[in-house]
């Protein structure tokens, strides 16, 4: 028997083991899935918080109960670590790490390739190891399999590469991560034949495609054909702006058309951890080509402007009521990047806020699922906690600005009690009292 097909057997019969290095929004529906479907799991991460956590059998994310990893625990079937040295127990390595962007806007791969020295420092043969980050065509062989080959392994018969991008969602009541069709790409076909081996026994459709290079760009299409048309629908929204046009009833009126139309809505900015930064690698990557996308750069370019616009909006409101920014009492609705999650990731809200603090804006914010900030990257609002929306703290603030909005909030309630709302979500359409006081943006 090869090694190849002692792997796929141990996969076929749940006996083999698997890693998951990194536990957040990608990394911890992965150790349910396996775990569920009766696998041995151990999952990776530097953050002792989040091991601590874990191994009491807690979530820290809203829409994955505390049950379902309490159950793992119970059942032996899985345990968090800090201890990358434990990667030599596993048979298949599942790579879930954050993949930002620098100040400049160029990709900052360094949790790819610090995980890769752990990878390195344990490979073995008869292992799987697969990279989920998103990231630029070429990652997998630049980064991973160059160093891997420094052991004398080699790659398709000893140990197996491959690329299968992260189709994570989020709050998406509609789809789960045994729901979305899994692409596996592999650094040769044995390669590729044990990772669809392995994401078969925990999802429903697996795509293969002929290489790691074509499945790192599969993720990057998918995130820039959204970025480009939401960067398109807030370019008309500025427009429509101007012509005195609903925007929102514009798209919804498109949106009747049963062919060759698909409904795209603006907002503050873009947010999350994919649609922000992933169009950024491909033209990173694209430089090497002397070739420049004009597309992303644009739709950046429209997209990174937005913030900008919400600020001037909130002027705009304040000053038709003799009311300058500086030192006036603004509330933010909603700091995640989309609805009903508790992510604040890339989110705009941070964004804004920060424009907003420039100017001299006294910051306030509300939001059912996010209790207090943590520092971040780029941003520090850690000396904030989420305010209750009661009638007398609405009524204290110059304006209150809807950044998310969260189905749980009565936004007719707070047009009743506000002084001043500037909706940049549509949150307020329903909304049929006190319609002077809301400003779109």
């Amino acid at each position: 028997m090869t090694i190849k097909e002692k792997l796929i057997q141990d996969i076929q019969s749940h006996k083999a083991r698997v890693g998951i290095i990194g536990l957040g929004y990608v990394g911890l529906p992965l150790v349910l899935r396996f775990g569920e479907e009766q696998f041995s799991v151990i999952g990776f991460d530097v953050d002792p918080e989040k091991v601590n956590k874990l191994n009491a059998g807690e979530s820290y994310i809203r829409h994955i109960p505390a049950a379902r990893v309490q159950a793992l625990l119970n059942e032996k079937r899985f345990e968090a670590t800090r201890d990358f040295g434990r990667l030599a127990e596993a048979d298949c390595i599942i790579i879930c790490v954050p993949t930002p962007l620098t100040a400049k806007k160029d990709p900052d791969l360094q949790y790819i390739e610090k995980t890769g020295d752990s990878v390195l420092k344990t490979l073995r043969k008869g292992q799987l190891i697969s990279l989920e980050s998103t990231t630029y065509p070429g990652t997998t062989e630049e980064i991973l399999l160059e160093r891997f080959r420094t052991t004398g392994l080699e790659v398709g018969k000893d140990y197996f590469l491959v690329f299968s991008p992260e189709r994570e969602d989020p709050g998406n009541p509609k789809f789960s991560t045994r729901t979305i069709p899994k692409v596996v790409g592999g650094m040769t076909p044995a390669c590729l034949e044990a990772g669809k081996t392995l994401y078969g026994q925990v999802i429903d459709r697996i795509v293969t495609v002929s290489s790691t290079r074509t499945a790192e760009l599969v993720k990057l299409l998918e995130n820039i054909y959204r970025c480009v048309n939401i960067a398109l629908v807030n370019e008309l929204k500025l427009l429509t702006d101007r012509m005195g046009i609903d925007i929102w009833e514009v798209i919804d009126a498109a949106a009747t058309k049963p062919f060759g139309y698909t409904p795209f809505y603006p907002g503050p900015g873009l947010g999350g951890h994919c649609i922000p930064i992933d169009p950024f690698y491909l033209s990173w990557k694209a430089k090497e080509y002397d070739f420049s996308t004009r597309f992303i750069h644009l739709a950046g370019e429209v997209n990174s402007s937005i913030p900008y616009y919400v600020v001037d909006r909130i002027a705009a409101a304040l000053n038709d009521h003799s009311k300058a920014i500086r030192g006036a009492r603004i509330l933010i609705l909603g700091v995640a990047y989309k609805k009903d999650v508790d992510d604040v990731r890339e989110s705009p809200a941070l964004e804004i806020m920060e424009l907003l603090q420039h100017k001299g804006a006294e910051l306030s914010y509300s939001d059912p699922y996010i209790a207090k900030l943590h520092k971040m990257r780029a941003y520090d609002f850690s000396h904030l906690r989420s305010v209750e929306l009661t009638e007398q703290a609405l009524g204290q603030f110059d304006v209150v600005l809807i950044a998310t909005d969260h189905t749980n909030v009565d936004y007719q309630r707070i047009v009743d009690h506000a002084r001043l709302i500037v909706d940049t979500r549509n949150a307020t359409r329903t909304v049929t009292r006190g319609l002077e006081k809301i400003y779109r943006a």
